[in-house]
């Protein structure tokens, strides 16, 4: 019997850098894709829900970003940003629409395959484990849900990862390292990323670094849930 391969998507519009990551993804097992236009790629994406993106930040048709954003709300693939412009500010950007990782033209094709093997060891599911509740706010690993005061909350797949392992171990300290290693597996980039997803889940629960409620920010060391 055959296994079916894993798909993958890639929206670029460059011909030289779709073949290179066609043939890398071919390697590591998956059925690839490729288009050049942004629409079309979401178009395939919300048909065919491929376990990986591998989109480009400039497109013909559309902004990347856009179409990250647009393939997050209805997905939970794997997706790696490619930018030519080596600016922290569109790294940062792509990576808060939900992104995974990114890549900068020109990469070696050994530095993605590396970030993509690293992306699929990370747990796609919480295990299983009961509901947390902390009064106003109420976490469920298992149907990866949050509310707070009674109202659904839309995380996205890392900022509920963060938000499941702070509050798994409520005042516990965690580090940017052990966070890293957890939510983004063997991480390439600046680990400024961290900042920018804690800045955004903490404005979905309603609080901020200056007035934290549960997420306490320790200047030096990391974070940690506090329950009350």
């Amino acid at each position: 019997m055959t296994t079916e391969r894993p798909q993958a998507l890639i929206i670029e519009d460059s011909p030289e850098i779709t073949l290179l990551v066609r043939g890398l993804l071919e390697k590591e097992g998956y059925s690839v894709v490729a288009t050049p236009q942004g629409r079309r790629g979401v178009e395939y994406a919300r048909a065919e829900r491929p376990e990986l993106v591998v989109l480009d930040l400039s497109l013909p048709d559309t902004d990347g970003v856009e179409v990250c954003r647009e393939i997050r709300g209805f997905s939970d693939a794997y997706i790696v940003m490619v930018t030519a412009r080596d600016d922290e500010v569109d790294k940062i950007v792509g990576l808060t629409v939900g992104a995974d990782d990114y890549v900068t033209k020109p990469f070696s094709p050994r530095e993605l395959a590396a970030r993509i093997r690293a992306m699929r060891r990370r747990p796609r599911a919480a295990t299983e484990r009961e509901s947390r509740d902390f009064g106003h706010l109420i976490i469920d690993p298992i149907a990866r849900e949050v509310t707070v005061e009674g109202e659904a909350v839309d995380l996205t797949k890392i900022e509920f990862d963060i938000l499941e392992l702070l509050s798994g171990s409520p005042r516990r300290t965690f580090t940017r390292e052990q966070l890293l290693e957890h939510v983004w597996g063997d991480w390439f980039g600046d680990d400024h990323v961290i900042e920018v997803h804690m800045g955004k889940l903490r404005k979905k629960l309603g609080e901020s670094a200056s007035a934290p409620r549960h997420i306490r920010t320790l200047r030096g060391v990391g974070y940690r849930f506090e329950p009350a």
